[in-house]
């Protein structure tokens, strides 16, 4: 009787259910999440019959949530709801009390219903440091949720502003809006406007920022930075710039923006006295939820994130060592290797390494230069291993002791970049083909004796002609040719070209 009860307020709780929540339980469990609401509403009843723990938990997390907007939405002073028996019934099933939610009972009045209101704004904005807005027509109604972001290397947490807070699609219409205000700190204004660089010429860069992120609704894992669609930011009514789109050939597609945090320091009142307004505009996309957050940052350079690198440790040449080892002793495959050539220049410039590191889950021997692999994912930041494409998290890089030896060692000369390791773990420098190099010595001298010189002077100082021949005593003499006069002198004539 009991499993009937529960099973019918569960599909009580569907039913309420809009088109988002509608697919959002659909994609949890795996099945199709187009069509019409109807088509919607049936494909999640028949979930019902399946009996799966997971998916009534889902169903309560999304009727609680569902809830709680509601509630957020309610205007303070506003007439408290009166429910009925199974509806109260399905607000235990998801975790509710009519207590807890300050809602009275079904049949009794509460004459400090406008004080309970006016407690719960005061709860939220001492919680959450910031009001919940009045909803609007066609306007979005956020709430906190428990979705984390990615962390960001090159930014020092030093405060949250607003908490991650989910954007949920109200009603039909495709574009919504959002509003939230957050209020600085004395200390927190303090830092911002003491440390930035006000000389002239200059940019005005705060070296303290305040950071708005966007991200995709999603408590299962840890989520980057990605932008809903069509969205446009407003900071005290200012439009905030945001990151160009990215062209795209696809037909009817919209370009995406490139994936980083928004920069919005100077659109906000750095005073502690005064709120700052974001409002939010983006087009609804069915299916996807979005998550906005906004915090106090540090700004970092690669320089300081080379120095962190630096005092964490290195990786003891040892383990490089019995990895060497063990790569050189894998015959799984049948072929014995008894040498490995690697070199110590580093494949992002080409040139040799001055700090060697690789990540922790990478498996491969080649490192590459850690400060030339922070500058560049400072200028844009992929965090991709240059060796074999794989992530490389900041948190996993390291130094490695062991070419970090090699590169000191005098044994290595320094127009030589490749180095052999052998199975033992120890290395030689890449023997010179002698017998090659002196075939090639000995070409370029062949060359040299057979290169004809030119003397291209207008010197004819020097000018020697060339000897006759002598005449042979031997030879039979020749017949008396007749003598002819000389020619005549010849006439010089002028042409004229004109």
């Amino acid at each position: 009787m009991a499993f009937n009860k529960e099973k019918e307020a569960l599909r009580n709780m569907i039913l309420t259910f809009r088109v988002s929540e509608l697919q959002m339980l659909l994609g949890f469990a795996g099945r199709n999440q187009s069509g019409k609401k109807t088509e919607l509403q049936d494909r999640s009843l028949e979930l019902l019959q399946l009996n799966s723990t997971p998916v009534q938990k889902r169903i309560r997390e999304l009727f609680q949530s569902s809830q709680e907007t509601q509630q957020a939405a309610m205007i303070p002073g506003a007439n408290a709801l009166q429910y009925s028996a199974a509806y109260a019934q399905m607000l235990g099933l998801a975790g509710f009390t009519t207590q807890q939610q300050g809602i009275p009972q079904a049949g009794r009045a509460n004459p400090y219903a406008a004080q309970q209101a006016q407690a719960q704004v005061a709860a939220y904005t001492a919680a959450y440091g910031t009001q919940p807005l009045q909803a609007k027509p066609n306007q979005t109604v956020s709430q906190p949720c428990n979705v984390k972001f990615k962390q960001l290397p090159f930014y020092d947490i030093h405060g949250e502003l607003l908490k991650p807070t989910s954007l949920v699609t109200q009603g039909s219409s495709r574009f919504q809006e959002a509003q939230f205000q957050f209020l600085l700190s004395p200390e927190q204004a303090t830092n911002i406007a003491s440390n930035r660089d006000i000389r002239m010429g200059s940019k005005l860069d705060y070296l303290y920022q305040i950071q708005l992120r966007f991200c995709l609704l999603d408590p299962s894992a840890e989520q980057g930075d990605e932008f809903p669609p069509s969205i446009c930011v407003q900071v005290n009514g200012k439009m905030c710039p945001l990151p160009n789109p990215i062209p795209t050939n696809k037909p009817n597609v919209e370009p995406k923006r490139p994936p980083r945090p928004i920069h919005i320091t100077p659109l906000c009142k750095l005073t502690p006295i005064l709120n700052n307004t974001v409002s939010v505009k983006w087009a609804a996309d069915y299916g996807k939820g979005w998550v906005v957050g906004i915090w106090l940052v540090e700004k970092l350079s690669s320089d300081q994130l080379l120095e962190r690198l630096t005092s964490k440790g290195k990786r003891n040449s040892d383990f490089t060592r019995e990895l060497i080892k063990t790569k050189l002793t894998d015959d799984e495959d049948g072929i014995a290797t008894t040498n490995l050539k690697v070199t110590v220049s580093c494949p992002l410039g080409k040139m040799r390494m001055s700090m060697p590191c690789r990540p922790t889950t990478c498996d491969h021997l080649q490192c590459f230069d850690a400060s030339l692999f922070l500058m560049m994912n400072e200028k844009k930041p992929t965090w991709t291993c240059p060796v074999c494409d794989s992530a490389a998290k900041y948190d996993d890089l390291m130094v490695d002791g062991y070419f970090e030896e090699v590169i000191k060692a005098p044994e290595l000369p320094d127009e030589e970049n490749e180095i052999i390791l052998n199975q033992d773990g120890s290395w030689n420098p890449v023997p010179k083909d002698e017998e090659e190099e002196r075939k090639r010595k000995e070409k370029e001298e062949e060359e040299r004796k057979n290169a004809v010189v030119l003397d291209l002077s207008d010197d004819d100082e020097d000018y020697t002609p060339a000897p006759k021949p002598a005449a042979d005593p031997d030879a039979a003499p020749a017949e008396d040719l007749p003598v002819l006069p000389p020619p005549p002198p010849a006439e010089i004539e002028c042409i004229d070209i004109e």
